[in-house]
């Protein structure tokens, strides 16, 4: 399972915490080098310093998805420390819940530009390189929002839908390059997501709801390493798990 990871060059944006912490983890613990982008950079270089100990490879670089130059700075020093890049796991996300009604604008605009185009500023950085080397693969995450609307998640299942969009077109524009695109959906997943929502009330009941069943962020990290290490001709598109209790 680890013959297709050991090596491989692997950025990860939002890799401070959650599922790219996790990710970052188990697959330098499998030979890849990882190279880890975040707003926190003290948290990152905890991380860094973890996965060396252990005997991994490992950089940071602090990045905010918001700003194209950050992402682009993310992906060039891995390129620069590596020569190459051989996959890119855009990880980053927020899950501000809240009623169309509450008017939560700030909220809106923070989704659209973490959600939606931090995922277009990874592929804008990423895919020249992999061009160039006629290999690569380029992870986006979606959700199980992504499949389905809710109440009080419109926008956020707005970002979640485009991230998809986004992913299938990208998948049929670079078969002439071998470059493979995966969008993984997860379900219930035990991070700081909730921690966002500010809505009264509803961060307390989403909480309530991913402690009593969320599974653990390193079921996402399995879930990369499989998409990862399939062989070069397999093309693993879209990954939806849930928790086996969660019925939405």
């Amino acid at each position: 399972m680890t013959e297709n990871i050991s090596g491989k060059v692997l950025v990860i944006t939002g890799a401070s915490s959650g599922m790219g912490e996790a990710t970052a983890r188990d697959l330098a613990a499998q030979g890849a080098k990882v190279v880890l982008g975040a707003r926190r950079a003290d948290r990152l270089e905890k991380l860094v310093k973890e996965i060396k100990d252990a005997g991994g490879e490992a950089i940071a670089v602090a990045t905010d998805v918001t700003k194209r130059e950050d992402v682009q700075k993310l992906v060039d020093t891995a390129k620069e420390t590596f020569g190459k890049v051989d996959v890119l796991f855009n990880n980053a996300g927020l899950m501000p819940l809240s009623p169309l009604e509450s008017l939560r604008v700030d909220e809106w605009d923070q989704m659209i530009d973490v959600n939606m185009k931090g995922t277009l500023y990874g592929i804008a950085a990423a895919l020249p390189y992999m061009k160039e080397q006629k290999s690569g693969q380029i992870i986006n995450v979606s959700s199980v929002y992504g499949h389905i609307t809710v109440a009080t998640g419109a926008v956020y299942c707005a970002t979640k839908h485009a991230v998809r969009a986004i992913s299938e077109g990208l998948r049929q524009e670079v078969k002439d390059y071998n470059i493979r695109v995966t969008t993984i959906s997860p379900g219930a997943v035990s991070t700081e997501l909730t921690s966002h929502i500010t809505e009264p009330g509803l961060a307390e009941a989403v909480t309530d709801i991913v402690n009593d069943i969320g599974v653990p962020p390193s079921t996402m990290s399995r879930m990369v390493a499989f998409a990862i290490s399939q062989p070069e001709d397999v093309d693993v598109n879209e990954i939806l798990f849930r928790p086996t209790v969660q019925t939405q």
